[in-house]
């Protein structure tokens, strides 16, 4: 096989357009927005996930639902905390 400059250009541009035409996860989604949580994401999923169709509002819906649950759960350790202590 004669792997020209061309080709291998040519199949990269077929491999970022199935990246684009693939759709993500549900584990996929998870694992980006707690990596982003707490601010670790390699460079590759950062990619993916900014490349996948229609990810925007996934990512946006699934960050609101993360926070929404983090604070409840914040809220419910500090009140059992707070009522085992008695204070």
């Amino acid at each position: 096989m004669n792997n020209s400059p061309h080709d291998q250009a040519d199949s990269i541009t077929e491999q970022e357009k199935n990246n684009m035409e693939e759709k993500l996860s549900l584990t996929h989604i998870i694992v980006s927005v707690l990596a982003a949580a707490i601010g670790v994401q390699s460079k590759k999923n950062q990619e993916k996930d900014f490349s996948a169709k229609g990810s925007i509002v996934t990512y946006i819906v699934a960050g609101i639902i993360f926070t929404i649950v983090f604070v409840v759960t914040v809220i419910a350790l500090v009140k059992g905390v707070l009522t085992h202590t008695g204070i």
